[in-house]
């Protein structure tokens, strides 16, 4: 029986109940004064018990007598009484100076209580953690939903009606895309959601850039061969001509069809681009830094587009012209992927609205594609792309044009490594003409 619980057995008779505690910090001795006091307030009689609390047989033996009861002391005597009742208890016996309370919990219990806390406070980051890469998560997957759905579909851009032995088969593994960028020569987009003008009308368009994109299967990167726009090469049901005729005198389907036939190479898909879209995503982005002539220059889109038609005054024409081209589209892409465009939400939410209006893909890359294919190449950056021309043997007069002549041999091999699916093969045997081999 502790101090506490022996109040009511005293509290009747007019006694208090009170712990002996010693040292700075008031350890509990194991000891109760019991005591009582007169009408004045004066103490006339006091008892020192033992505290039972601890031990099996406690309760039985009830509190134990260890003082005497006498007539109650002056004050000074009782000041005298209280000290020595410390001073009885043996300094053997006493706990040290920074031992813990009597009541404080076992040794090993605080660290349990420390290890708990911990357990909790982290559990709660975790989860905190885990909400937040939800919600990060959620944003971007609706983001993707989102502008996937919002990138104009070309209909009927694939040929018909090609006789059996022009139909290329399909490549061994990876997909391959044609990339077009039209020069319209209309005031008004031909190409993605703000289009005003159809994107092909007979003898008004014609595909200034043409890149075939062959992204291999296992999304380790990307090749990009440009097609040289004064090629001349056969275009079916016309004849010769140069490449660049076949997208105005029939569209993306005699493009398309123009291109197989030239490479064996299957086009699964067609992405086009006006000059109207070339340069609003241009300015999307704030413009972009190229280098001409040894001189770091920043463009605008209207500056930019000046930069990539250009082709007079290089000195390998048409082929330092494809290469700026190239050389653009990977410094646009760069600064586009680049972590700081979408720093500002609002700003980045404007970019991919501009890139997502600005082109036109065929209506057979539906929306679930798109996602796939953005998911399975989201760690290919610009490094991992290579840039090439399409082999050559140079340039000549036909007919009174400036034409470009492609070196069929050399091209038979690319365009074979191609629907292989082993382009990087082909750039360890072969010497291409690649994108930083010359200065464009």
């Amino acid at each position: 029986m502790n101090c506490r619980e022996m109040w009511p057995n005293f509290e009747h008779a007019g006694y208090s109940v009170r712990p002996v505690r010693m040292g700075p910090r008031r350890v509990d001795m194991g000891v109760c004064v019991v005591e009582k006091s007169d009408s004045a307030g004066d103490v006339t009689t006091r008892h020192k018990i033992a505290d039972r609390s601890e031990g099996a047989d406690a309760d039985a033996e009830g509190p134990r007598l260890v003082g005497q009861s006498g007539p109650a002391a002056s004050p000074q005597e009782d000041a005298d009484a209280r000290t020595a009742e410390e001073a009885d208890a043996s300094p053997a016996d006493a706990p040290p100076a920074d031992a813990p309370p009597a009541d404080a919990p076992p040794a090993d219990e605080k660290p349990r209580r420390r290890a708990s806390r911990t357990r909790r406070v982290l559990l709660a980051t975790l989860a905190l953690l885990a909400l937040g890469l939800l919600m990060v998560s959620g944003f971007a997957w609706w983001a993707v939903r989102h502008y996937t759905g919002k990138v104009d579909r070309i209909s009927g851009v694939f040929p018909t009606n090609v006789p059996a032995a022009d139909q290329p088969s399909a490549a061994a593994g990876g997909q391959t895309f044609l990339l077009v960028g039209v020069d319209s020569r209309s005031d008004l987009p031909t190409t993605g959601r703000d289009a005003k003008a159809p994107e092909w009308t007979y003898g008004a368009q014609r595909s200034d850039t043409m890149m075939l994109v062959h992204l291999p299967a296992d999304h380790s990167g990307a090749y990009v061969v440009s097609l040289p726009r004064d090629a001349w090469v056969s275009i079916p049901g016309h004849g010769k001509a140069k490449l660049n005729a076949a997208f105005s005198w029939g569209g993306p389907p005699l493009l398309i069809d123009t291109v197989q036939r030239l490479t064996k190479v299957k086009v699964d898909h067609l992405a086009v681009i006006d000059w109207d879209g070339f340069k609003k995503l241009t300015d999307s982005v704030g413009g972009v830094d190229l280098v001409e002539d040894g001189t770091k220059r920043h463009m605008n889109g209207t500056q930019a587009l000046t930069y990539v038609r250009e082709r007079h005054h290089l000195a390998r024409g048409d082929f330092d012209r494809t290469h700026r081209q190239q050389y653009f589209l990977k410094t646009l892409l760069a600064k586009v992927m680049r972590p700081s465009t979408f720093t500002n939400p609002v700003h980045g939410a404007e970019v991919l609205d501009d890139l997502t209006a600005a082109v036109s893909v065929d209506d057979t890359l539906g929306d679930s594609d798109l996602r796939n294919l953005l998911w399975d190449n989201k760690s290919v950056r610009p490094g991992d792309m290579v840039f090439m021309n399409a082999p050559a043997k140079g340039t000549d007069t036909i007919s009174g044009q400036s034409v470009v002549l492609l070196d069929d041999k050399a091209g038979a091999d690319l365009w074979r490594s191609m629907r292989e699916d082993a382009v990087d093969v082909y750039l360890n045997s072969h010497d291409a003409d690649l994108l930083g081999s010359t200065t464009p």
